[in-house]
């Protein structure tokens, strides 16, 4: 009945593409790999304009590439290298998995509304939990980065798993998760900009 609503396809995708794309704004690679192994199994139909994420040479590059991130991110002070670079990895990963959602728009419009909307809510999870790594970095030195990272990573998956399994479900999840991301995020770097000044007042 739903799939009469005008629009309803549009709209189901647009939720399915929030959903991945909030998924990237935790882990880069892992939804990216959630989308090639589901559709590599035909779980999941693929536009034929990505095909190439239906692949085995992208489900076994992603593949790695999930695991090394994973792993990495565990490795003190490394991952907070890894975290200057995420922000706009994951930028192009929501923008891309968004897109691949909406090939049949045009190309204009198709990648105006994933850069908007896919890159948009990547850009702000990831730039909010690396303001929350950044605290815990200040505060536990590192000792507390394994928690954000397991945190991240369970957050890729389970909403890699909602975006394909109950999309609306999941773009609800990405709404709320960007307003505690912000919320936290913020409080996160004022803390560590409030520990830079103490200890610039001690020096």
């Amino acid at each position: 009945m739903l799939d009469q609503v005008p629009y309803f396809p549009y709209i189901l995708s647009a939720f399915i593409g929030i959903g991945l794309a909030a998924a990237t704004g935790f882990r880069v690679f892992l939804p990216m790999f959630a989308v090639s192994l589901a559709s590599y199994f035909h779980w999941i139909p693929m536009n034929e304009h990505f095909e190439w994420l239906s692949g085995l040479p992208a489900l076994i590059t992603t593949g790695i590439a999930t695991i090394a991130e994973i792993l990495t991110y565990y490795i003190p002070f490394v991952d907070h290298l890894l975290d200057t670079v995420s922000v706009p990895l994951a930028t192009v990963a929501g923008s891309v998995l968004f897109a691949s959602q909406f090939a049949d728009l045009g190309t204009f419009p198709q990648w105006a509304l994933a850069l908007i909307a896919g890159g948009g809510t990547a850009a702000t999870i990831s730039s909010g939990f690396a303001g929350i790594r950044a605290a815990s970095t200040a505060t536990t030195g590192g000792l507390g980065n394994s928690v954000v990272g397991t945190t991240e990573t369970a957050g890729a998956g389970i909403m890699s798993i909602l975006a394909m399994a109950a999309p609306v479900i999941a773009a609800v999840f990405a709404l709320i998760m960007i307003i505690l991301v912000v919320i936290f995020g913020r409080k996160a770097w004022r803390k560590l900009r409030g520990s830079k000044d103490d200890a610039t007042d001690t020096i």
